[in-house]
C-alpha cells in the first residue's frame, strides 16, 4: 500500500498572533505488528524529498489507518485529534514497528485519548511565555538570551509538545513586519547576545524565508551567537540538503540543539543529517525530554547517549515533561529523573550526560536538578561522594591536619570522622573498579616507581 497524498497545508500570508505556539491509559489501539506492505517507499525519488514529506504528512485518522490498519475503528481519536492537531512525516511513521503504545515512535506520534484528561495543576502556557513576550513572536525571559519564534509549523506535532495549546492548529511563519519589530527591539537591548530560533521548526522553513530570519538577526552587531532549535534531523531528515547547509555556514557561529527522545530515532538517515551539519562546522546538541514509557528506564537513555555521541550530538539537557495540557500520561516523577543521572554518571563520559532540568512554571526558568553529592561540611572539610558510594574529604585551603591512619585502619571511620579530618576515605566494598586495583597490586614483581614506563 502507498502512503496516502495529504494535500500541501494552506500557507497564510497574515500576521502572527501575539502568543507563540508552546513546548509545547485509555485502553490502548490493538497490539498488532505493522504490516510490511503499509510502509513502503514511493516509486522513484520522492522519498527523499522533504517537500513530499511535508505534504504527504499524516493528518487525519483515515490517513493513519492507510499506514496502520489495525487503528480504523479508533473512532475516539478524532476528538483528540480536533482539540491537539496530528501530522507525523510518512519517514517518522516507517519507524513505528508495532502500532501501540507499546512502540515509543507510536507512543510519541499518534495521538492517545488520555491527551483529553487534566489534572488540575496543568495549564496550557506553564512557561508563561506570552508574558515574557516584550513584542510578538520574541522571548525575552534571561537577560542575556532571547527566543524567536519564527514559525507555527512542525514537520511533526509530537505528542508531548510544550506548545501544544497551539502547535498544529495555524501553520504559518513570522511577518516581515513582525520580523522589524523582533530587530528593533534586540537593537534596543545590547545585553541580549544569543538568540535561540525557534518554533514550530524553523527547518521546516524554505531556505530563503529562514535566510530571511537568519539574517535579520545577524544584522544586530550586539548579537554573538545564533542558535537553532529543531526536530527535523530525527523526524524529517531528508530536510537537511546541501542547499540549506551552505546557507547555514554563512551564518556562524550558529549552533543547532536538536530532539532525539529515543535509540529508535537514531537511524542511518539521521546520522547522515548530523553528519552533514557537524561537517559544516555547526556544533550539535541535543534535548531530551523525560517521557513515561518512551525514555524512562535508564538503560535506554545510555544507549541513546552514546549513539548520539558517535554522530557527534552533544547531549545537552534532560528536561522533566512540563506542565502543560495533555501530556500528563507522560509525566514521570523528578525522582525518576535524578535516579536516571545517578545511574548515567560513571557508566558513560560527561560529554555523554545531559543536564537534567525542570523548566520551572511561572516562567521560572530552567532549574538543574542532581543527585546529592555534597554528604557533609564544616569549616574544614567537605565530604563528597562518588558515583560508586565511595566518600572522600576535600581539606578546604590552609588545612594543615593530617588524617588518623590508625581511625583509617581500624575505626571504622564514619563520616563525622571525614568532615573532622580524622579520616581521609570510607570505600565501599567489592566494587568493580576495587577488585581491578586489587589485582594490579597482587601482579608477581610489581613496584610502585613512579614512572609510567619501565
Amino acid at each position: 500500500m502507498q502512503p496516502q497524498l495529504i494535500a500541501p497545508a494552506v500557507e497564510r500570508e497574515d500576521e502572527q498572533s501575539s502568543e507563540p505556539p508552546s513546548r509545547m491509559r485509555a485502553d490502548e489501539p490493538p497490539s498488532l505488528s505493522v504490516p510490511e506492505s503499509s510502509l513502503k517507499s514511493p516509486a522513484g525519488s520522492q522519498w527523499s524529498d522533504w517537500r513530499w514529506q511535508i505534504r504527504n504528512r499524516i493528518r487525519t485518522l483515515e490517513q493513519l489507518s492507510a499506514y496502520l490498519p489495525g487503528l480504523s475503528e479508533r473512532e475516539d481519536l478524532k476528538a483528540v485529534i480536533a482539540k491537539y492537531p496530528m501530522a507525523i512525516t510518512p519517514y517518522y511513521a516507517s519507524l513505528i514497528r508495532k502500532p501501540d503504545l507499546s512502540d515509543p515512535i507510536f507512543r510519541m506520534s499518534v495521538p492517545n485519548p488520555q491527551e483529553l484528561s487534566d489534572p488540575p495543576c496543568l495549564s496550557e502556557d506553564p512557561l508563561e511565555e506570552h508574558i515574557d513576550m516584550p513584542v510578538p513572536g520574541l522571548i525575552h525571559r534571561y537577560k542575556d538570551r532571547a527566543l524567536l519564534i519564527a514559525t507555527t509549523t512542525c514537520s511533526m506535532y509530537c505528542r508531548h509538545c510544550t506548545r501544544k495549546r497551539i502547535a498544529g492548529t495555524r501553520e504559518t511563519a513570522i511577518s516581515s513586519r513582525r520580523l522589524r519589530q523582533v530587530v528593533e527591539y534586540l537593537q534596543a537591548h545590547p545585553e541580549i547576545t544569543d538568540v535561540i530560533i525557534s518554533g514550530g521548526d524553523p527547518l521546516t522553513m524554505a531556505d530563503s524565508a529562514l535566510e530571511s530570519v537568519l539574517s535579520a538577526v545577524r544584522s544586530v552587531k550586539t548579537v554573538q551567537v545564533i542558535r537553532i532549535g529543531t526536530r527535523v534531523p530525527v523526524v524529517l531528515p531528508m530536510r537537511i540538503t546541501d542547499e540549506l547547509v551552505q546557507m547555514l555556514r554563512k551564518y556562524h557561529p550558529l549552533w543547532i540543539n536538536t530532539h532525539f527522545n529515543h535509540p529508535n530515532e537514531l537511524t542511518p538517515d539521521s546520522a547522515a543529517a548530523c553528519t552533514k551539519l557537524a561537517d559544516a562546522g555547526i556544533p550539535l546538541g541535543n534535548q531530551s525530554v523525560l517521557l513515561r514509557g518512551v525514555n524512562d528506564q535508564p538503560q535506554i537513555l545510555e544507549e541513546l547517549y552514546r549513539g548520539l555521541v558517535r554522530i557527534r550530538v552533544r547531549p545537552y539537557y534532560l528536561y522533566q515533561c512540563d506542565l502543560v495540557r495533555g501530556v500528563e500520561h507522560f509525566r514521570t516523577s523528578v525522582r525518576a529523573g535524578i535516579e536516571i543521572m545517578e545511574y548515567l554518571r560513571g557508566r558513560i563520559s560527561g560529554i555523554a550526560i545531559p543536564t537534567f532540568v525542570v523548566d520551572a512554571p511561572h516562567g521560572g526558568g530552567k532549574i538543574p536538578v542532581l543527585p546529592n553529592y555534597v554528604v557533609s561540611m564544616s569549616p574544614t572539610h567537605t565530604v563528597l561522594r562518588n558515583y560508586e558510594g565511595l566518600l572522600i574529604h576535600y581539606p578546604e585551603p590552609g588545612v594543615e591536619t593530617k588524617p588518623d591512619e590508625q581511625t583509617e585502619l581500624h575505626g571504622m571511620p564514619g563520616v563525622w570522622e571525614l568532615a573532622a579530618g580524622k579520616a581521609s576515605v570510607i570505600q565501599p566494598a567489592r566494587t568493580l573498579r576495587g577488585q581491578r586495583r586489587e589485582k594490579i597490586r597482587n601482579r608477581s614483581g610489581l613496584e610502585s616507581t613512579g614512572f609510567l614506563f619501565d
